[in-house]
């Protein structure tokens, strides 16, 4: 598992990439080992996700009878919904990357993903520890959820801008893949799971 050091390095070559700069590339990984390293970046948003699960388990309780209990099976379930909302987009976005041969820029993509999924994951899990603790402030902390997914839509297209090339329309189809289907995905499988919030 990547360390804390290691884990700087990559944050801030994505930090890089979103400025414009390719030397950001530099820093991370992008080779075969390093792709599948990537994927170590959902044990360093558990601790988030979990914050994030405890919000949503509290929100699913204001909807159910005050004597309803949620035991771990709810969890496994967010769990599943979790890891459904990470990999579709990237297995869909590597059928685009196959048809657009794109080659060696997927795993690029892949690994830039799968790590600014760790800041992104940690700010979500900041609003809804505030959504817990200050509940009458719902209305400003939803504007500012907005404003994180519209950082995080601004972010991705930025640094495929810089993987990809100047290729406006392909920049925008990657985004919209990577963004669109985990938003259909979690509506439908929270519905289909039975963790909806009622």
């Amino acid at each position: 598992m990547p360390g804390l050091n290691e884990v700087r390095v990559y944050l801030s070559g994505l930090w890089l990439l979103i400025r414009g700069e390719a030397a950001g590339l530099k820093r991370l990984d992008v080779s075969d080992r390093g792709l599948m390293r990537s994927f170590w970046a959902i044990l360093w948003c558990l601790p988030a996700m979990t914050v994030s699960w405890l919000w949503w388990r509290a929100l699913y309780l204001r909807g159910m009878p005050q004597d309803t209990e949620l035991g771990g099976i709810f969890f496994f379930r967010l769990a599943m919904l979790e890891l459904a909302n990470w990999l579709v987009p990237l297995i869909l976005i590597g059928f685009m990357a196959w048809g657009l041969a794109l080659g060696r820029k997927y795993y690029a993509i892949v690994v830039a993903v799968n790590w600014l999924s760790v800041p992104f994951a940690y700010a979500y899990a900041v609003l809804s520890l505030l959504l817990m603790l200050a509940p009458n402030l719902t209305g400003i902390l939803s504007l500012i959820w907005l404003m994180l997914m519209i950082a995080l839509i601004v972010s991705v297209s930025r640094i495929f801008r810089v993987i990809c090339g100047q290729h406006p329309l392909m920049v925008a189809t990657l985004t919209m893949v990577l963004i669109v289907p985990t938003m259909l995905l979690s509506d439908s499988l929270e519905r289909f799971l039975g963790i909806y919030p009622g």
